[in-house]
């Protein structure tokens, strides 16, 4: 256990978050999603798993070392809903609100479709599925810079 790290940041999860470039992408995706398939594009080649909390939870964990990209309007992507792309389910709302409360202002989720979702994640640096089976909890989190 490290002081002042949150315990779902295991040593690799932190290798990973501390390894990432500014205009990195990071997938935070649901335990539904094809985490090995994509990950096997990635840098990181095998998706990190976390298993013991809610999407969330996790996202809030990564956020508390994790700077967003600012140089960008789109940061946070999340996959839309097929066939209703404008509607935003829970498992989406409640990342909205832990990314607006960890950046203290409102951060606009860009949709993307699920298939091109699938590509963007392949692009990423790592995958991170976390066992939370409700459906379209997939995001793209872009890492930002820390101003010195």
């Amino acid at each position: 256990m490290l002081k002042t790290i949150d315990p779902l940041l295991n040593a690799d999860l932190l290798w990973v978050l501390a390894a990432m470039g500014h205009g990195d992408d990071l997938a935070l995706v649901d335990a539904n999603h094809p985490a090995d398939t994509v990950a096997s594009h990635c840098i990181v080649k095998k998706p990190l798993r976390v298993s013991a909390a809610n999407m969330a939870e996790v996202a809030r964990a990564i956020l508390t070392v994790f700077p967003l990209d600012d140089f960008t309007d789109d940061p946070v992507r999340r996959m839309e809903v097929v066939g209703v792309p404008t509607e935003i389910p829970p498992i989406q709302r409640e990342v909205q609100g832990v990314v607006d409360a960890m950046q203290g202002r409102s951060f606009k989720m860009a949709g993307i479709e699920r298939y091109a979702f699938y590509e963007a994640a392949k692009k990423s640096f790592a995958v991170v599925q976390v066992n939370d089976a409700r459906p379209y909890g997939c995001f793209l989190f872009r890492k930002g810079v820390i101003a010195g």
